[in-house]
């Protein structure tokens, strides 16, 4: 069973993973999608804190909550920045972890760029962290954007 929190993804179909089925608890849940970086870790702040029965009430190490925060910032702050605009987000726990979709209006895939080793860099970081902290992650495209998918483990 899924828990949705913040909204979901405008045109996505019935069986898509982005879309709960059964959203019995939403902790913050608007039908919209946050206006900035910050409501989106908000969000998932609260989601983490408050979801009664899951990983959370366990006790999640404050690295783990970081690492979450940290890839929805990024995600959240790359629509925005490179995306044309943010046009959906969702935030999730499953058995698997915390689920991330967020969706942009660009059909462009993330870039990453090279830095040449000892010189200072202004930027291009975000991609490779949210690849390195997430357990997978996916990028689908669809006319008029696409939606990126990252699974955070949570133990």
């Amino acid at each position: 069973m899924r828990h949705p929190v913040d909204g979901a993804i405008p045109g996505n179909g019935p069986g898509d993973p982005a879309r709960s089925a059964e959203p019995s608890y939403t902790a913050g849940g608007t039908g919209l999608a946050p206006r900035n970086a910050a409501a989106a870790r908000e969000a998932v702040t609260h989601l983490l804190a408050s979801w009664p029965s899951g990983p959370a009430a366990k006790g999640l190490a404050e690295v783990v909550v970081a690492d979450a925060l940290l890839v929805t910032s990024e995600l959240v702050t790359n629509a925005f920045r490179h995306g044309g605009g943010l046009t959906g987000f969702t935030a999730e726990l499953t058995g698997e972890g915390l689920l991330l979709a967020v969706a942009d209006a660009s059909t462009d895939a993330p870039v990453t760029s090279p830095h040449p080793p000892r010189t200072a860099h202004v930027g291009g970081y975000g991609w490779p962290l949210v690849c390195r902290l997430a357990e997978r992650v996916s990028i689908t495209f669809h006319p008029g954007g696409k939606r990126i998918t990252a699974l955070i483990a949570l133990t």
